[in-house]
């Protein structure tokens, strides 16, 4: 039995994590799940190579710095004993925790058992850096920091601020600063080289922002409780979250996160339990500019507007479809789908929402997967598909219909299962993670716009 266990840990990244909090935190009950074991998948493909730049968001106390400070560097170095590992956070005296942690996981009798190749020198092993036989090491750090001639292969930030540090600018602009000018230049190899961050989301401007605002980097967003159905399919993973569903129900089920809401209060737990943090001024539409109606008014026509996505996944964009009924000028919003599908599933839902809502009417944005659903659409159906093409960036789009909205053209349903979610994406927006659903919004407002510029024209000539 000894024999398979030690086999497990050897090769099993989440049955080590467990291991490595049963070493490091004896009084703690490991309670595995599903987002552990995608945290893992997408450790292995950064230790295989396969991605070089990872982000990771999720709620406090979900066994982040376990997984990624704690259990990962001492994986990688059994492993490979010659790897060389800068881990930084945003207190030194945290960074020293998890290094002797790691440190208790290495000199175990379990681990050296496993991986007898790794053991540590004598000549270097301190609190902030201990140095394997083949001099490979894990060094700790603090943002901030100098980490003057020192290099890695491996660059790990598990929460470069706290709270308080995340409400100052000057203590953003610091932390950017330094990433950029000192803890990423301390890659060995800028090609090959992995930097992966983890963190709790704190602000619309925090690091993850920063860093996604550049491009280049996977991201892997696990709010508290999901706020719509999402698919996450990555390495042996495939796991299907329903909206409403808690991340990890054992740990922390959904009264428990409604209490957490309450002690936080609504912008810290947007920002730390659903990684979606609110502008401090709130975001480009107002709440007060929609009405609400209970009942659907007769309505002159359906319009439905499409924002296509490249790809599918839970870390790329999604596509999103909204179906309006027009009357007396204004548009009610009837339905707000957005859905993370490969082409062959995206064009059967671009179907049946046809099918469904049967629009005069379907506004799709000409590229990406759009260009081929018009084409497919224009040979293969009569539906009434439009081809759209944005001019400009989003906010300066958003910013030319936001009138129609503050002249509360656009009505919201008083209650609808997608309402959270859209209300969310929108309010926030240009600061939310996703503008999908936004972009969608704005598609349309466009176009009736023009619609009906276009049909003042005629009159007038």
């Amino acid at each position: 039995m000894s024999y398979w266990f030690d086999e497990l840990l050897k090769r099993d990244l989440p049955s080590f994590i467990g291991k490595t909090l049963a070493t490091a935190d004896p009084a703690a009950a490991y309670l595995p799940n599903w987002h552990i074991d995608l945290i893992a998948e997408y450790l292995e493909a950064a230790r295989k190579g396969e991605i070089t730049r990872l982000i990771i968001n999720l709620p406090p106390r979900c066994l982040k710095s376990i997984c990624v400070s704690v259990a990962w560097p001492a994986w990688l170095l059994g492993h490979d004993p010659s790897r060389r590992i800068m881990v930084a956070s945003y207190a030194s005296s945290l960074s020293i925790k998890h290094s002797l942690d790691t440190r208790l996981v290495m000199t175990s009798d379990w681990y050296k058992r496993i991986f007898p190749a790794t053991r540590l020198a004598h000549d270097q092993n301190e609190k902030h850096k201990f140095v394997t036989t083949q001099r490979g090491y894990r060094l700790a750090t603090s943002v901030g920091g100098a980490a003057t001639g020192e290099g890695g292969n491996f660059l790990i930030i598990d929460d470069p601020m706290n709270p308080a540090q995340a409400a100052s600018h000057a203590c953003r602009e610091l932390v950017q600063s330094w990433f950029d000018h000192t803890f990423a230049s301390r890659l060995d190899d800028k090609r090959k080289g992995v930097i992966v961050l983890v963190m709790q989301r704190l602000h619309t401007n925090d690091l993850t922002e920063y860093l996604l605002a550049k491009g280049g980097w996977e991201h892997l967003c696990l709010p508290a409780v999901a706020t719509r159905r999402a698919a996450y399919d990555f390495g042996r993973i495939k796991k299907t979250r329903e909206a409403g569903e808690a991340l990890h129900q054992e740990r922390e089920n959904n009264t428990l996160i409604e209490r957490a809401k309450i002690e936080l209060g609504s912008a810290a737990f947007a920002a730390q339990y659903q990684q979606q943090p609110l502008a401090e001024n709130g975001g480009a539409a107002k709440p007060e500019w929609f009405s609400r109606y209970s009942i659907v008014p007769p309505f002159q026509r359906v319009v439905q507007s499409w924002d296509t996505a490249i790809k599918s996944g839970a870390r790329h964009a999604a596509s999103a479809c909204l179906t309006f009924a027009e009357y007396n000028g204004k548009s009610c919003l009837l339905d707000a789908r957005a859905m993370r599908r490969e082409y062959p599933d995206l064009k059967r839902e671009f179907y049946a929402l046809a099918e469904e809502w049967k629009p005069q009417a379907i506004l799709v944005e000409d590229k990406a997967s759009g260009q081929q659903l018009l084409q497919d659409a224009r040979r293969e159906t009569s539906l009434p598909v439009i081809s759209m093409r944005p001019k400009h960036d989003k906010i300066t789009r958003f910013a030319a219909v936001a009138p129609m909205l503050e002249a509360g053209r656009v009505q919201l349903p008083q209650q609808a299962p997608w309402l959270a979610d859209f209300e969310d994406e929108l309010f926030s927006f240009p600061n939310a993670s996703h503008d999908d659903q936004v972009d969608a919004l704005t598609q349309y407002l466009e176009w009736l716009r023009n619609s009906v510029w276009e049909r003042l024209r005629i009159r007038r000539l």
